[in-house]
């Protein structure tokens, strides 16, 4: 059952849906210089950002992230640093709202067979 189908109708009455491009990091290339850059697929959509909760706070305790932080609630699977699979945190780009900017994915904080949410930071250009 995707209870956040059900219910999102009645937040976004209250807390507006932004416009969202998502770059879904693919890993990285190396350079002939042996650096690397990350390597993205991007994806639009629909994001809910919300303040983050005394519960999320507490989960993200030890992770020492500075800035800017917010909750995104999207429709859809994305990460943030997976060391395992060589991949790196996604970045939220949002075009308006309050929140216009930049926002890397720090923290998965819920994930569900139809939606995410996710702690972001925003980042600096």
């Amino acid at each position: 059952m995707n209870l956040h189908g059900i219910v999102a109708p009645a937040i976004g009455a209250v807390n507006p849906f932004v416009s969202a491009t998502m770059q879904v990091s693919t890993g990285y290339t190396t350079n002939p210089d042996g650096s690397r850059v990350p390597t993205y697929s991007t994806v639009t959509g629909q994001v809910q950002v919300q303040a983050l909760t005394y519960k999320d706070l507490k989960q993200l305790e030890g992770i020492n992230m500075n800035g800017a932080a917010r909750a995104i609630y999207f429709y859809g699977e994305f990460n943030g640093v997976l060391r395992a699979r060589q991949k790196g945190g996604d970045i939220v780009t949002l075009s308006d709202g309050p929140n216009v900017g930049k926002w890397l994915i720090v923290q998965m904080l819920e994930t569900w067979p139809d939606w995410s949410k996710a702690a972001v930071v925003l980042q600096t250009d």
